[in-house]
């Protein structure tokens, strides 16, 4: 049992600081900067209002695409989302910062933060294309979609992370059942 046991602990890379195994996404030490911090209320208030955000301008833009109309109420509200993406990224930083100790790639979030990269690249593609009138409303139309799109495979990886972060959490009581059932077939066996 002594073996069961070790091997369900997690190495901590010295390098890192994060977990090594691979089982855990937080070692006790950040869960509790992570639950301790002011930034991680924020990121759970500014996530759903910017996914909200996002709704009504993806109406408002496939609204504009269908009819031609409605393109000023699009991008103001493709501009609103932007800053909230901007407002999400900044906070985010320093919640990995608070959190990992480094303020954007903590090993925990490298694909999230990699895809946050160009998800930002294009909501400021858009901006740049706006003000410098480099594409037709359409084609900004579609450049708003092509960031929506990049976004929503985010927040896909984002939502995915807070699942496993929850279970990771949740006290280990299908752990405790099976080393339960572990014993008794040991006692069994030995009977």
């Amino acid at each position: 049992m002594p073996a069961r046991a070790a091997a369900s602990k997690t190495d901590i890379n010295a390098e890192s600081g994060a977990p090594s195994s691979g089982n855990r996404l937080y070692t006790d030490a950040q869960r509790a900067r992570r639950d301790a911090t002011v930034w991680t209320l924020v990121q759970g208030v500014l996530a759903p209002l910017q996914f909200i955000v996002f709704a009504v301008s993806l109406v408002l833009v496939l609204h504009y695409l269908a009819t031609g109309s409605g393109y000023e109420a699009a991008t103001v509200s493709i501009i609103v989302k932007t800053a909230f993406l901007y407002a999400i990224m900044v906070t985010g930083a320093i919640w990995e910062k608070v959190v990992f100790g480094q303020y954007l790639l903590a090993p925990a979030f490298f694909w999230e933060d990699v895809v946050s990269f160009g998800v930002i690249a294009l909501h400021t593609a858009y901006l740049v294309a706006l003000a410098g009138e480099f594409l037709g409303a359409t084609g900004l139309m579609w450049l708003a979609l092509a960031a929506y799109a990049a976004y929503v495979v985010n927040a896909a990886q984002f939502l995915l992370k807070l699942r496993a972060a929850r279970l990771e959490s949740q006290p280990q009581a299908a752990g405790r059942i099976r080393e339960a059932a572990l014993e008794r077939v040991d006692a069994e066996a030995a009977a």
